[in-house]
């Protein structure tokens, strides 16, 4: 008989538990699993996606942060189904979805952390503590969220690392020129990119300061910033202050986003804080070089010297100078590009993750 598995997560916006969620629903084994996935407030741009592929989807449509009647609406759906195994994801999912799986006698729950959340209050915590003890494990994709949420009393023995993962794409031989082409700039010109939403947390300021040094050191380099968020406006006008003017372009959501990445010639990262970045993962399969934050995230993805670098954040004079080093050893770049897509193909390949995922839910049926 096949796992009925529930996957909860709030919205199918484009983010990156949303974009590993997805990967999973299609990918899993449906001789052995019929994925079904739970939306608690809104749909998106993934929905189309998951029916093409034949994974139902279900809108509870919760209002407001505590909507009781979306939550009972959660429970009754959940009993109705008969799931095996109820897999929440990330906070509201989380808090939700667990204590609903809980109320609807679901034989197995999983919960799922996708980040360090310095953002979450004592009663944050509070919530995450209580529901730990109903919950036969925590996945997530980094040693680093493990670390943040046992220090803050939750037990590292629920945790199961499983990595996030990147499809295999064939690479776009024209998107270097088309790129440069829509952006108006030299074919030969290089490129810097941010990709991702416009949030505080990216430490998206200092990477505009960090082109200001660039600029010094170079004139043919220009930062294209891909994403959209609140702070875009905040950031545009800094850029203006600054006198940066043409030499960082703000172009807005692309999708897809794998083009801009492949016409990249250095990824930067300046994140305060992360799970594990999607979009570094990409532009490592891509051959892209990464200059990232030394934090915990990015350490699981780059090996500093050989598949990248790493700097303190705040410390934008070494993320200059690795970029300008990147830039003027050729030999040093291929080798690190080459680690990279090596990297990738063997330690975060989309098969290794859903295979992880169907030996720990096949688990759960054997207990």
């Amino acid at each position: 008989m096949k796992q009925r598995i529930g996957l909860i997560i709030p919205t199918l916006d484009q983010g990156g538990a949303e974009k590993q969620l997805v990967l999973l629903a299609k990918g899993l084994d449906r001789s052995r699993f019929q994925p079904h996935v739970i939306l608690l407030t809104r749909e998106g741009p993934y929905r189309q996606e998951l029916e093409e592929a034949g994974v139902p989807v279900t809108l509870i449509g919760k209002r407001f942060k505590l909507d009781i009647g979306s939550f009972f609406r959660l429970v009754r759906f959940l009993k109705q189904q008969n799931f095996h195994v109820v897999h929440t994801w990330i906070f509201a999912a989380n808090s939700y979805g667990r204590l609903a799986a809980k109320l609807a006698n679901i034989p197995h729950i999983i919960g799922g952390e996708r980040c360090v959340d310095p953002w979450k209050r004592w009663w944050h915590f509070a919530i995450d503590r209580y529901l730990a003890r109903y919950t036969e494990r925590i996945i997530t994709n980094s040693s680093g969220v493990v670390d943040f949420y046992a220090a803050h009393k939750i037990q590292r023995v629920l945790f199961e690392i499983i990595p996030n993962a990147v499809p295999p794409l064939a690479p776009d031989p024209t998107a270097r020129i088309s790129i440069r082409a829509k952006l108006n700039v030299a074919p030969d010109s290089i490129l810097i990119g941010i990709v991702g939403r416009l949030w505080p947390q990216k430490g998206l300021k200092d990477l505009l300061w960090a082109m200001e040094l660039m600029r010094v050191i170079r004139d043919d380099a220009y930062l294209v910033v891909v994403g959209e968020g609140p702070e875009r406006q905040r950031l545009e006008y800094y850029r203006d202050q600054i006198g940066l003017g043409q030499r960082v372009r703000f172009v807005g959501h692309q999708s897809p986003a794998r083009p801009w990445i492949e016409a990249l010639d250095i990824l930067w990262n300046g994140s305060l804080y992360e799970g594990q970045s999607n979009v570094i993962l990409e532009a490592m399969q891509a051959g892209v070089p990464v200059v990232a934050t030394d934090i915990a995230g990015n350490r699981d993805l780059i090996v500093p010297g050989e598949t990248g670098f790493l700097y303190r954040r705040s410390d934008l004079a070494t993320l200059a100078r690795h970029t300008q080093q990147l830039l003027t050893d050729r030999d040093l770049y291929v080798r690190f590009a080459q680690a990279a897509q090596q990297r990738v193909a063997q330690k975060f390949s989309l098969q290794a993750m859903i295979s992880a995922h169907e030996k720990l839910y096949e688990s759960l049926k054997r207990g």
